[in-house]
């Protein structure tokens, strides 16, 4: 496993929901981090998550 990789893991396992600050699910296939909490899907590009309620994706759940 890469430097890359092993922080990137650290980096998921610290980010919470910015709504709820509850944990964050990863859905790799989609490249999101999910809320379950809140009903939202944060998207994650060129590998940075992008933690604004305004781009996040909202979810049925």
């Amino acid at each position: 496993m890469s430097e890359t990789q092993k922080t990137d893991r650290k980096l998921l396992e610290i980010l919470v929901c910015p709504v709820t600050k509850a944990p964050l699910r990863y859905d790799a296939e989609k490249q999101e981090l999910i809320s379950d909490k809140a009903g939202l899907a944060y998207p994650i590009r060129d590998g940075i998550p992008i933690m604004l309620q305004s781009e996040a994706r909202e979810i049925n759940g």
